[in-house]
């Protein structure tokens, strides 16, 4: 396995900062001896917060961070003085960074812009001072609020690939060899099943100065969705691609059934997955002739849409890329 720096899920124990005492203090100075009550409330528990960034592709800065302390918050003083807000920890996180709660799994919020912050855990409030507490019945109260507590909990941080176009097929379809031809990314490439253990993320020039995102998925079997394979640690990346190219080699023993297979991998996962725009990509397309090309075609319905391609050879990337654009950007053509 390939040292890879990609790491798209982290556990972290989450513990937001207490709030700060109130004050229970009365006015003094030289003039008054026996003054009211003046004392402030407590400050803030600090939050933590996860906050999108752009420029961040993986959660690799927090693989070895298991736990994130928010500081408390200060408790209130006299003269009606609040107590300074606990600092809050703020996590940089990629876009398409979904947390979840670890105990039931639940989705609490998912990050998709940059700059975007999310409460993840929140700080516990000040306390009031005693100078709310002050009647015309009772106007001298010796009590204050405490602060409240902050919050400890485990949360889990997915994350999924946002990518225009993501490359679904079998192990050793030649998906990361048509990444590294069409893009300047470098995955690793060999001659056996599961070769790519994570998204490899690549960007791919296109006419006019223009460009889209390609994203290397680790290669499905069938099973995919029970976990066999790399099973669920892959699927949720194909998600959040608005198309999906899928890559069948032209020597496979059975080109629709593997398509058939692909599908109901993904409907098993999730079927709305069904419902983004794809492409069907038969490579190693330098093994065959024109004529056996166009009985390839001929054997799928006319809405799958399918080109040849030769990744080696560089036959058909233009058609390829033109194809991709259209169904990125909904063009007719």
């Amino acid at each position: 396995m390939s040292n890879s720096n990609f790491v798209d899920y982290v556990k972290i124990c989450c513990r937001s900062g207490k709030g700060g005492a109130g004050s229970k203090h009365f006015h003094r100075d030289r003039t008054t001896a026996k003054g009211g009550p003046d004392g402030g409330d407590g400050g803030r528990g600090g939050h933590v917060i996860l906050r999108g960034n752009k420029q961040i592709w993986t959660l690799l800065n927090l693989k070895y961070r298991k736990h994130v302390i928010a500081e408390h918050g200060d408790p209130g003083s006299a003269n009606l003085k609040t107590g300074k807000n606990g600092n809050d920890e703020i996590l940089e996180v990629p876009l398409g960074t979904v947390a979840k709660d670890a105990e039931t799994g639940a989705i609490l919020c998912e990050i998709t812009n940059d700059g975007e912050e999310v409460v993840l855990l929140s700080g516990g409030k000040g306390g009031l001072g005693n100078n709310h507490f002050k009647s015309s019945t009772n106007q001298a109260p010796r009590y204050a609020q405490p602060g409240e507590p902050g919050k400890e909990e485990w949360k889990i941080l997915e994350l999924k690939v946002l990518a225009d176009v993501g490359l679904v097929g079998f192990p050793n379809a030649g998906k990361s060899t048509l990444l590294s031809v069409v893009s300047a990314a470098k995955p690793e490439i060999a001659n056996y099943p599961f070769t790519t253990l994570v998204p490899n993320l690549g960007i791919v020039a296109y006419r006019n100065h223009r460009s889209f995102v390609m994203a290397d998925i680790p290669g499905i079997i069938e099973g995919a969705h029970k976990g066999k394979g790399l099973g669920h640690r892959f699927l949720r990346h194909i998600e959040r691609n608005s198309v999906l190219l899928f890559m069948i080699p032209a020597d496979s023993d059975d080109i629709q059934k593997e398509y058939d297979v692909l599908l109901n991998e993904l409907a098993q996962y999730n079927p709305e997955l069904l419902d983004k725009d794809r492409l069907l990509a038969i490579t190693k397309c330098d093994l065959l002739d024109d004529e056996l090309m166009e009985e390839l075609k001929m054997e799928f319905p006319k809405k799958v849409k399918v080109v040849c391609v030769s990744s080696v050879s560089q036959i058909g990337l233009t058609k390829l890329k033109d194809e991709i654009w259209k169904l990125i950007h909904h063009e007719v053509g």
